[in-house]
């Protein structure tokens, strides 16, 4: 498990492209028959992906975690961008097609990925933190989760937003998890800008083509930055920092919050017009 430290709200201004990078994205998921993790000091998140290829995949436990069990004291949400797969937790399983979710609770001690077909597996990519409470899992499938329409194609921001781990769909500690899909012919998500300082998100963008690039923006509105970002990549965004991105071509991206307060709608907007 690697462990990432963030930069402050200070040092960020003088940071080159690749010390940003380094500091805030992740970029080694996906790996087939492979469970990478990385902690970040952000809200003490972790962020993995489970491919099972040939075998069957756990979550390890890492000393750093001090647990017996991944889970022991932490909540997961999980979706699948891949082919169909199923998720064992505590012997129970639940069959996860593309863009399904599943909340696991603390405590859950088998924590298992599997694919359908090796030829076609699935991709689960999941973010953790840490939970004072068990809750339920809880399966929710894409036609589930409560589906808000955004944008236009004037503004080149049209989308369209999937809530599956919120309230009222699933209990959870402090976990909120969906992602956005671009419709095709726009490539700006999240503007105007915004931050949050109740609650830090990550940004896990994906079905882009491989020469396609995301070019996401941190930082405070008279110091914006960008990093640049492949597909499969994540992007950290502290509770200082706005995030918003604008991409070379349409792309779906995994938006997972962590922290004092669970309402989507609950952002700090940022004037366009004063950004620069």
């Amino acid at each position: 498990m690697e462990i990432r430290y963030s930069a402050d709200i200070v040092r960020y201004k003088t940071m080159t492209n690749s010390e940003l990078r380094d500091t805030f994205v992740v970029d080694n998921l996906f790996t087939p028959d492979s469970v990478p993790l990385t902690y970040s000091d952000i809200d003490r998140g972790v962020i993995g992906s489970a491919v099972p290829v040939n075998k069957t995949l756990e979550i390890p436990v890492h000393k750093d975690l001090a647990s017996e069990y991944f889970a022991q004291r932490r909540e997961v949400g999980v979706i699948n961008i891949g082919g169909p797969g199923k998720i064992e937790v505590d012997g129970e399983t639940y069959p996860m097609e593309a863009l399904d979710s599943l909340y696991i609770g603390r405590g859950s001690k088998g924590i298992q990925f599997s694919s359908n077909k090796s030829d076609n597996p699935a991709k689960f990519y999941f973010v953790s933190y840490p939970a004072h409470k068990a809750y339920p899992t809880k399966h929710v499938p894409q036609s589930k989760a409560n589906m808000i329409e955004l944008g236009s194609q004037e503004s080149c921001n049209k989308r369209v937003i999937y809530q599956p781990i919120r309230p009222g769909i699933v209990e959870s500690c402090q976990i909120v998890m969906g992602f956005t899909m671009l419709e095709s012919g726009n490539v700006w998500n999240t503007f105007p800008p915004h931050t949050h300082k109740r609650r830090s998100e990550y940004y896990m963008y994906f079905n882009l083509p491989e020469e396609a690039r995301v070019f996401h923006f941190m930082g405070e509105e008279d110091n914006m930055r960008p990093v640049i970002l492949k597909n499969g990549e994540v992007a950290l965004s502290p509770i200082w920092s706005m995030h918003c991105g604008a991409g070379t071509a349409a792309y779906t991206f995994i938006w997972s919050m962590g922290g004092e307060n669970q309402e989507f709608d609950d952002m700090d907007h940022i004037d366009q017009t004063k950004i620069g």
